[in-house]
């Protein structure tokens, strides 16, 4: 079946499901706006208890999320993966010291004997549900903007500037995209909370989080968006592969390709929809339509990056080391192998569905977690 698609075919199809699996991650991060609203949310020692436990049931799906986006990229585009991991290692590194700080600390807040006391792992929850997905908020918005790096004729990378990557803060644009990934994660949190907790005072202020940050993360991603549609973007020549500039690329994209633009369209209202429901509404529902409003959001943005012959990560240091999926991809040998392995991403899904509906099959409640000898 993959033996008779093209070489271009196959890339194409392993930037599809790597677009899919970081609109899934996007998604998932409302385990990391939850964090981030702990102290926001609950006011007593109870209420921090119930908050934890319902996002403690899914930050390793989060995880293992952020873990299946990194090993698509390592094993289908191994150069982007070299370059952007090997080189802007500052902030992957950073990115990674905050993931480990929230395993560290669902692990052990609750643990007998604690002698840092509940509130530093608390803290640790923080940090990585603001600062990390600030970051990782950053280094994705870098995909558009570029960094400082050169990739030789053996396909070696180097980065060019002594800050390896936190040069990437002194752009407007990649900080302004990481607090919309920020804003956006809380405010999925509150959906989610809306949904799968039952208690009076935390669904409240839930509903007042989504009032009032629904504005914040709506200026900002208006301002992503339409930063993307007019910017400069990177266009290659499929024969010669010599790359050029662009002028409004991504918009030029969206016009080649319709099917993406009606796809980012429905996604941003279904995810107005989600945020209407919970804010005006009674309905605790709309975690869903915000969910997949996110999924088709992100994927069709995700495509737009890298189809159409577009450099989905231009090199500011040397326009023609920019990536693009031709340039940065396996082997034909290596992309047939894994899309006979990717057949099964399908059962995967089905059972993490099958898992989360066995969990949140009742709403939790402050009597449940008191009752349960292995809460977090």
């Amino acid at each position: 079946m993959f033996n008779a698609l093209t070489t271009l075919q196959l890339q194409e199809y392993w930037w599809f499901l790597t677009a899919l699996l970081a609109a899934l991650f996007v998604f998932m991060t409302f385990v990391q706006g939850g964090q981030s609203l702990l102290w926001t949310l609950a006011k007593t020692e109870t209420e921090r208890d119930i908050i934890v436990n319902v996002l403690g049931r899914k930050w390793e799906l989060t995880f293992t999320t952020l873990v299946m986006f990194g090993g698509a990229l390592f094993a289908s585009f191994p150069l982007f993966y070299a370059t952007s991991f090997g080189g802007a290692y500052y902030v992957w590194m950073a990115i990674l010291f905050c993931f480990i700080i929230q395993a560290v600390a669902y692990e052990y807040r609750k643990k007998p004997g604690n002698v840092f006391g509940e509130k530093t792992y608390e803290v640790f929850l923080f940090i990585n549900g603001s600062l990390g997905i600030i970051l990782v908020g950053t280094a994705l918005g870098t995909l558009f903007t570029g960094g400082h790096f050169i990739v030789n004729d053996m396909h070696l990378s180097h980065w060019t500037t002594k800050t390896y990557g936190l040069e990437a803060v002194l752009s407007f644009f990649n900080v302004a995209f990481g607090f919309m990934l920020f804003f956006l994660a809380r405010l999925s949190a509150a959906l989610y909370f809306i949904n799968a907790v039952d208690d009076t005072s935390i669904l409240s202020r839930a509903r007042t989080v989504l009032k009032y940050e629904s504005w914040i993360f709506l200026i900002l991603f208006l301002y992503v968006a339409g930063s993307i549609l007019t910017m400069n973007g990177y266009t290659y020549d499929p024969q010669t592969m010599i790359v050029s500039v662009e002028p409004m690329k991504f918009l030029h994209n969206f016009e080649a390709m319709p099917l993406l633009a009606i796809a980012f369209g429905a996604g941003v209202l279904l995810l107005l929809a989600g945020l209407y429901m919970g804010t005006y509404t009674q309905s605790d529902k709309g975690i869903w339509p915000a969910g997949m409003g996110i999924v088709l959001t992100v994927t069709s943005l995700m495509l737009v990056l890298g189809y159409n012959h577009t450099a989905f990560y231009p090199s500011l240091s040397d326009m023609q080391s920019s990536l693009t999926i031709e340039n940065s991809a396996s082997s034909r040998y290596t992309l047939i192998a894994m899309s006979y392995v990717s057949l099964l991403v399908p059962f995967v899904l089905g059972y993490i569905v099958l898992v989360w509906r066995a969990m949140n099959r009742e709403k939790i409640t402050a009597d449940e977690v008191k009752n349960d000898p292995h809460h977090y």
